[in-house]
């Protein structure tokens, strides 16, 4: 009798700036299948994407930019402070989400995956719907600082407009809280850092 061997999944997160990106790379370096949550929520909004009709319906054609994908600016006007609307962006994009993360899921498995690194940036805002899914919390952590001068520099934003961005995740202590493993990525190198990762207990290959 051949024996399944045991599959590993690990919900990655971590605010914005954190560093939880290139965390997820050194991840995939090391062997595990990498599934990136925002990424694939992206491509609903992307130009042919799934969630655009739906959009269109909702919020009106003008949330649609000419070059047909989703205007990720008027959006984020829209929402911020708003729950309403962002619940309602929200029932619309993740179940598409959560179909493709599903079909990538079973793809990989199929391919002989033994550590699913699942890449979800509101992992512990999403409550237990996430968190049933995985055997581990990885959380990449930095100050709030940090967060704030890194986002500034890489996306060209107002420090005004980064911390509604961090305003509308988990607060730091709560991400601490419920998180199994932590990464914390401030003042530490590139080479520091990867030896945090490949410390990690990940399922032998």
């Amino acid at each position: 009798m051949t024996l399944t061997p045991p599959l590993l999944r690990i919900g990655l997160t971590g605010g914005i700036g954190s560093g939880k990106s290139t965390v997820a790379q050194m991840l995939a370096k090391r062997g595990a299948t990498v599934i990136d949550a925002d990424a694939i929520s992206r491509q609903t909004t992307a130009k042919g994407g799934a969630a655009l009709p739906a959009i269109a319906k909702t919020f009106g054609a003008n949330f649609i930019t000419i070059e047909g994908t989703l205007d990720r600016e008027r959006m984020r006007d829209r929402v911020f402070g708003d729950s309403t609307a962002k619940q309602t962006l929200e029932s619309i994009i993740h179940p598409l989400v959560a179909l493709e993360t599903q079909r990538q899921t079973q793809a990989a498995i199929d391919q002989g995956a033994r550590t699913l690194v699942f890449d979800v940036p509101l992992l512990i805002e999403s409550g237990s719907r996430w968190r049933a899914q995985v055997d581990f919390v990885l959380l990449v952590d930095c100050a709030p600082e940090t967060q704030i001068q890194r986002v500034m520099a890489r996306n060209d934003l107002s420090r005004e407009t980064v911390l509604q961005i961090m305003a509308a995740q988990a607060p730091r202590s709560q991400k601490l809280t419920a998180a199994d493993w932590t990464i914390h990525n401030d003042g530490i190198s590139l080479d520091e850092l990867r030896a945090c990762v490949h410390d990690l207990p990940l399922a032998p290959t």
